[in-house]
């Protein structure tokens, strides 16, 4: 009998699933110069753009290791940084019009990825996994 994986570990392997469709997606769309590393951090940029402390925080790396995506991302094109208006000395990184071309494709095939594990497991479930899902986060989203 195989063993059972604790509800973590089932979490994070459809994450990863769902991530690597999503990442191929991308790079076969012709940006394929981001990296995964770099994509996460993307991810939890606000669209009024965020503190890079804020962005290493979510993203649950050092402030050395978010500059260092940040730099990489703003030399591709994909962000910017720009002063912030609530405090003068402080900076903002804003996703640029480029990483906004990308976001549709990301989330197409996302939905396509939701698509396909609905129809795997039926409407119901889908809907009482997304529910379910949702409302842990309630729990363990710090950034809720």
């Amino acid at each position: 009998m195989a063993e059972e994986l604790n509800v973590g570990l089932l979490m994070f392997i459809a994450h990863r699933a769902m991530e690597n469709r999503v990442f191929a997606a991308v790079a076969n769309a012709g940006y394929g110069d981001v990296t995964i590393a770099q994509a996460r951090l993307m991810a939890r940029i606000s669209s009024t753009g965020s503190r890079l402390t804020t962005l290493a925080e979510s993203a649950q790396v050092t402030k050395q290791t978010a500059g260092f995506l940040v730099d990489q991302l703003e030399r591709a094109g994909y962000v910017e940084r720009v002063p912030d208006p609530a405090d003068g000395r402080a900076r903002l990184v804003l996703l640029t019009d480029k990483a906004k071309e990308v976001l549709p494709l990301a989330n197409g095939e996302a939905a396509a990825v939701e698509a396909e594990w609905e129809k795997h497991i039926g409407k119901r479930r889908m809907a009482q996994l997304r529910e379910t899902l949702t409302m842990l986060r309630e729990i363990t989203d710090p950034y809720l």
